[in-house]
């Protein structure tokens, strides 16, 4: 049996510190910016864009040096929003493979994705690796792909800054294609880089065309593993790595944000980012969770679940608007996170003759709206407590229930009831414990016919006891007039009263 060909899809990104800060900062992408590490007074610029590198700043200058150059935007380091990022890059490089080693840095981002036998899916190496660069794109992140039949090879061309942004090695050609990069793609140590500057080797191509014996006397084991680099034919175990799929953005304000509109705007580059990821993995939101951190040290939390999942982000950002209005927060704001819930878009097939249904985006924020207005409480949609206590019931969430009507049932005629809410208290005769007549709305009736009584009650463990006895009865007033009725006697208040009006 053959050996399966091996084929790999590197993913590269460069100043990864500054692009993690910029991805949620669209308006800043085209200004000078810098990101500075370490503390106060000792801080140094650590990653930056390019517009700030076509300045002059470089790496390890102060924040005094950089306060020379005009209209700099200087940036902290965010750790948080480094690790989002490179979770969300990640998260799209698994929608090409499963197979994923790490290999990020401490200012770059390095994936290598295992694409054997993938062509019949997302075709040639070279469509696929335009179609990881579009997917890394999208989520704010500029980076080059390399696709190669050799797992170093893919990792050296990347680093040595192709002209291209996507770039196949042809197999057997690997040699050919790193010969004029640089000796730093190979990643030497300090003291061999040293060693091959001293004897004026600084390219791949001058490496590989040294004796590989001779090169292993001189510096040991180390030097036959960057002659097989050099050459592109170093093997390597793969090591993928096991990750799970989570929507969540961080993000650390620059200064403490009072107004709700500077918020929302913070919030709808970070669902976009969220709407995207779900989108690579056919999803959509079900539910978004928004956790803001205050100056008082304490976090607001609020969750917004619509009725059914999307990707709209308007609608998202118009119920999390007026949520944040209903429960804003107390002090200011310093840093933010929206997580969300991944769920499956439901489609409804509608018949020809059908008529159409409301939108639910329309119905979720009009009761948002409908909350804001009388409070949470006092929306949703009735439901019955188990129990006999009269207009015992709650308020659920509002749902539609899909609830198919059983086919070939006989339903009996409906009767309207008019309930009264509340009972109204009138004046009952009684003869041998049955109502005989009674005085209602300036009128007296006669009972023609009675039926009853039905003894109800509870709560006999708490102090609202309660208990009823009720009467359906048949009553004509001295003018013919006919009158159905449903008569309670409260036991505990120990009154008579007109509980209902049957048709």
């Amino acid at each position: 049996m053959s050996a399966s060909a091996e084929l790999y899809a590197c993913l590269y990104a460069e100043e990864f510190p500054a692009q993690a800060l910029l991805r949620l900062r669209p308006g800043l992408r085209h200004h000078p910016c810098v990101v500075m590490d370490g503390g106060s007074p000792l801080r140094f610029v650590c990653a930056l864009n390019g517009p700030a590198r076509q300045l002059g700043i470089i790496y390890g200058m102060t924040q005094v040096e950089v306060g020379t150059f005009p209209k700099v935007t200087i940036l902290p380091r965010s750790r948080t929003e480094e690790a989002n990022a490179r979770a969300a890059l990640l998260a799209c490089a698994g929608t090409f493979s499963p197979r994923i080693e790490d290999r990020c840095g401490d200012r770059e981002f390095l994936c290598v994705i295992d694409v054997a036998g993938t062509s019949k899916i997302f075709g040639s190496p070279l469509r696929l690796g335009e179609a990881l660069l579009a997917r890394a794109q999208a989520l704010g992140i500029m980076a080059t792909v390399a696709v190669s039949c050799n797992f170093h090879a893919a990792i050296c061309l990347v680093r040595g800054k192709p002209g291209n942004p996507v770039t196949v090695i042809a197999a057997g050609k690997e040699a050919s294609t790193l010969a004029p990069l640089p000796l730093s793609v190979l990643n030497p140590s300090p003291e061999i880089a040293s060693t091959f500057s001293l004897w004026g080797i600084h390219t791949v191509g001058r490496l590989a065309a040294l004796p590989e014996k001779s090169l292993i006397a001189r510096i040991g084991q180390e030097g036959r593993r960057l002659v097989q680099m050099a050459h592109g034919n170093l093997p390597h175990l793969f090591r993928p790595i096991e990750q799970s799929f989570t929507l969540e953005e961080r993000m650390e304000l620059e200064s403490p944000a009072e107004l709700l509109t500077t918020l929302l705007f913070v919030i709808n580059v970070m669902l976009e980012q969220l709407t995207i990821r779900a989108l690579a993995h056919f999803l959509a939101l079900a539910a978004v969770t928004v956790t803001l951190t205050l100056e008082d040290g304490t976090q607001h939390v609020r969750t917004v679940r619509p009725a059914l999942p999307t990707n709209d982000r308007q609608l998202w950002i118009k119920l999390l608007h007026l949520d944040l209005e209903a429960h804003p927060p107390r002090t200011a704001i310093l840093s933010l996170a929206v997580s969300a819930e991944p769920g499956k878009t439901g489609k409804v097939q509608l018949g020809l003759f059908s008529p159409s249904l409301p939108e639910a985006a329309r119905l979720d924020v009009t009761l948002a709206r409908v909350s804001s207005i009388v409070g949470e409480n006092n929306v949703g949609r009735i439901e019955l407590n188990d129990t006999h206590q009269p207009d015992s019931f709650r308020l659920a969430p509002f749902s539609v229930p899909q609830i198919a009507a059983p086919k070939n049932t006989v339903h009996p005629a409906p009767v309207a009831m008019r309930q009264f809410r509340p009972p109204e208290r009138i004046s009952v005769t009684v003869s041998d414990r049955k109502p005989v007549s009674f005085s209602f709305r300036e009128k007296r009736y006669a009972a023609e016919q009675a039926y009853g009584p039905w003894l109800i009650g509870g709560d006999w463990w708490n102090p609202e006891l309660w208990g009823f006895e009720q009467w359906d009865l048949i009553a004509r007033a001295r003018d013919g007039e006919l009158l159905y009725c449903c008569l309670i006697f409260d036991l505990a208040r120990n009154c008579w009263q007109m509980a209902a009006l049957y048709d």
